[in-house]
């Protein structure tokens, strides 16, 4: 097989899973060119069954989209999302999804630095798709989510001090009032409480700003 057939099956994408192709092009065929294909610069492994097509073949896809893809099925979330959203001031280096199909999980590649958390099939939804780049799009958490999603996965996470230790800014982007109706909509006591308090939070940012001529 020539690497011309395998950029013709994948399309566009830069990601791919053998799994998927080879129903197209036939995994025998190609399998042990795989793994030369690799030591060539061509290919990128992220894990078992799972590549990246190298540039200049393809341009080197987003840390959101490598993200969805090594954990799917899963949003990018948490930090990750509230860095991306402009909501925290900490550059987050290490991409994080959430996902409902593995444990916690962190990847090391020549690509970047991922992780996942478990999260509950009933807590899966306040996800879209974004632009993260050129021709990019990745699923991620709307900002209100992917601040919920944080207070679920951390401990005391519902508690004042810790919801003023995340120097939460840009707060115009965020919806207390959307964040009331998905801390109902999840069901959990926790993130009730976290959205009564985050409200004077948010109430106490937003009209202490000063706007100059």
């Amino acid at each position: 097989m020539k690497f011309a057939q395998l950029l013709d099956a994948v399309g566009n994408s830069a990601v791919f899973a053998t799994q998927k192709i080879a129903p197209v092009v036939g995994l025998g065929s190609f399998r042990d060119q795989l793994g030369e294909w690799t030591r060539t610069g061509k290919l990128v492994q992220l894990r078992r069954g799972l590549y990246v097509i190298d540039k200049p073949y393809r341009p080197t896809p987003a840390c959101e989209v490598i993200g969805n893809e090594l954990f799917a099925p899963s949003y990018v979330s948490l930090e990750s999302a509230l860095s991306f959203y402009g909501l925290i001031p900490e550059w987050v280096p290490v991409t994080t999804c959430v996902t409902t199909g593995r444990p916690c999980e962190r990847l090391s590649t020549s690509l970047g630095e991922f992780s996942a958390r478990h999260l509950s099939p009933k807590l899966f939804w306040g996800f879209k798709e974004v632009e993260v780049g050129p021709g990019q799009v990745a699923l991620m958490a709307e900002p209100e989510k992917a601040l919920l999603d944080l207070i679920h996965l951390t401990p005391r996470g519902d508690f004042t001090a810790y919801l003023q230790e995340l120097r939460l800014q840009n707060l115009e982007r965020i919806d207390i009032q959307k964040v009331e109706e998905m801390a109902r909509r999840s069901g959990s006591p926790k993130l009730l409480r976290a959205a009564r308090r985050l409200g004077p939070i948010v109430q106490e940012e937003v009209s202490g700003w000063v706007v100059l001529d």
